[in-house]
């Protein structure tokens, strides 16, 4: 089968995947997408225009510790950029394009940003230098492993959203109202999410030694500190199908991505009252916890969200504080289920990146260019210290 036939067939495969989990009750179709087939790409387009080019936050972050960008090479020719919609539709892939090639004039940037699922098969087919996403699926690091002989490279470029649906709005844990609980730490999460496992992922690679058995399960109040009523109260989780995107990037997180839940977890997918209104997925979740004292829930923060549930601080672990879920501790990366967005790269084990790659990713790391990300005001732009520590992994 001729490349572009397999490239094609790729594409076609992967697309749907692409809106899994990411839908909120913020997303409100304008009179003229509601005259477009519902998911096509000309009608989310439509739906996503006006919030697109609007900013979600306005606060200054201070970027002066961030290195400025200074050329080490001057290469020529087409940088091929694919995946992330979101990056196209507001003006910062273009500001980040114009601001490039003013530095670089021997590039030029092409894009081609229809959606993040299409960002790693576009480069082992060889059709992009860069793919944007925020973690490739098991078989995007498969394929990549099958066709290339190595798994590609990320550099983490951009910090999720606060509160603004579609650019990686970040995941908060909920209780019902009346929960005395406050806090819990990633290794409890596991525990009442997750289950007895044999191991974990990272990337297409099984290790034995993220196991854990029954023994760390988490399954009443009384196991999280409660007392009284509480401590024999049974704890129900809730989460999102375990088909979408939140689900799976829930489960990199917190369960070592081992797809290993606790039996007792209610899943929620979006589907069509009779009405014919459409009953979310998270505010399935929201009402699940508001009627339960016991639930426990995750869900994607955005604006309006729920006043009459409970979001939890959460600790990376046992000897680290609880870090309460706001626009700052997000963008500084204290808060555990912090979200980011990666350029991925094919980079040979030992070699060296494509020129024309390396300056691109050395810019967007820049001082430079997180002041694009902040003017656009939807991703929060990097701390000096992410900055530093990807700028050193550029060969």
């Amino acid at each position: 089968m001729a490349k572009w036939k397999l490239a094609a067939l790729a594409v076609a495969l992967v697309i749907p995947v692409l809106a899994l989990g990411q839908t909120s009750s913020q997303s409100q179709p304008t009179e003229e997408s509601k005259k477009l087939p519902t998911g096509s790409a000309a009608e989310r387009k439509e739906r996503m225009k006006a919030r697109a080019n609007q900013p979600a936050y306005t606060k200054k972050f201070d970027l002066s510790g961030l290195p400025s960008y200074v050329p080490e090479d001057k290469p020529t020719g087409t940088l091929r950029v694919c995946g992330n919609n979101y990056v196209g539709d507001s003006p910062l892939g273009g500001w980040l394009k114009e601001a490039f090639e003013k530095l670089q004039p021997g590039i030029k940037i092409e894009y081609n940003l229809p959606s993040a699922a299409i960002a790693v098969p576009c480069m082992y087919f060889g059709l992009a230098d860069i793919g944007i996403n925020h973690e490739p699926s098991f078989y995007d690091y498969l394929g990549f492993l099958r066709l290339k002989g190595y798994e590609p490279t990320g550099f983490s470029v951009l910090t999720g959203s606060y509160n603004y649906v579609g650019w990686q709005n970040n995941l908060v844990i909920i209780v019902n109202k009346d929960n005395p609980i406050t806090k819990v730490t990633m290794k409890q999460l596991d525990g009442m999410f997750g289950s007895v496992r044999d191991g974990g992922w990272v990337g297409s690679n099984w290790h034995p030694e993220m196991k854990r058995g029954a023994d760390q399960d988490v399954r009443t109040w009384g196991q999280m500190g409660l007392s009284g009523e509480w401590a024999s109260r049974r704890i129900t989780p809730h989460g999102y199908a375990l088909r979408y995107a939140t689900a799976i990037e829930f489960s990199n997180k917190v369960l070592q991505a081992s797809d290993k839940w606790n039996g007792d977890l209610h899943t929620y997918a979006n589907y069509k009252r009779p009405d014919g209104t459409t009953y979310l997925e998270a505010d399935q979740i929201f009402d699940a916890v508001r009627k339960d004292p016991g639930a426990i829930g995750y869900a994607r923060y955005h604006e309006g969200f729920p006043k009459d549930i409970k979001i939890l601080a959460v600790a990376k672990d046992d000897a680290s504080p609880p870090v309460p879920y706001n626009i700052d501790t997000l963008q500084k990366r204290e808060y555990p289920l912090w979200g980011d967005q990666s350029f991925w790269v094919d980079v040979k084990p030992g070699g060296r990146m494509d020129p024309k790659v390396r300056e691109f990713v050395r810019f967007v790391l820049s001082r430079e260019g997180q002041e694009l990300v902040q003017k656009d005001g939807k991703y929060l732009p990097l701390t000096a210290e992410v900055a530093r520590e990807e700028l050193a992994r550029v060969k």
